[in-house]
Parts: C-alpha cells; sequence; structure tokens
C-alpha cells in the first residue's frame, strides 16, 4: 500500500504504507486513510513530526562501507519531503490531505 500527501502548495509526496502511517502517527492527527488536516492545524503537525523525529536517534551509515548492502534509509531522510510539504502548507495557508 502506499500514501500519498497531497496539498495546493506542494508536489505530491508518496510513502510506502508502513513509513506513511509512522508520519501520520508522529504528526498525531489520525491514522485513517484517506485523512485530511484543516490550513489551521498544519502548524501543529508540523510541530507535532518534528517533536517525534527529535526524539528518535538519526541512523549512522556503517564505518565498515559493505559495499553488498545498500545503507538503510533513515526515517529522518525520509521525513524531509512530508517536512517540506508541510511547511509550504503553512505558508501557503492551506490543508494537507492523504490517501
Amino acid at each position: 500500500m502506499l500514501i500519498t500527501f497531497k496539498t495546493r502548495a506542494y508536489a505530491n509526496i508518496t510513502m510506502f504504507g508502513d513509513v506513511g502511517r509512522k508520519m501520520l502517527e508522529m504528526m498525531a492527527f489520525g491514522t485513517s486513510v484517506p485523512g485530511a488536516i484543516n490550513a489551521a492545524d498544519v502548524p501543529t503537525a508540523l510541530a507535532n513530526l518534528e517533536a517525534a523525529l527529535a526524539k528518535i536517534p538519526q541512523q549512522e551509515e556503517p564505518a565498515d562501507g559493505d559495499a553488498d548492502e545498500p545503507p538503510a534509509v533513515g526515517l529522518h531522510t525520509r521525513a524531509v519531503p512530508l517536512l517540506e510539504l508541510l511547511q509550504a502548507a503553512i505558508d501557503e495557508e492551506t490543508y494537507v490531505g492523504w490517501e
């Protein structure tokens, strides 16, 4: 399953379902798909997501640089496009939806 986050102020962001649901949990606006956050609540969602990410240690690449294993993409990296989408929605005072 995929979850696509949408707003008029930014390009659509598509995430794998497990990652998308984790982002929704961290924003603290429910995990139902589809769903939406009205414009007035987007700053709270962004603050919640940033606070939740701050509590999670950032993933570091292994020192041995194993060439057979691609580096894992951490949750902080996966959150960057969604953080940008939320900030763009705040700047344009518009809602954010997902499906």
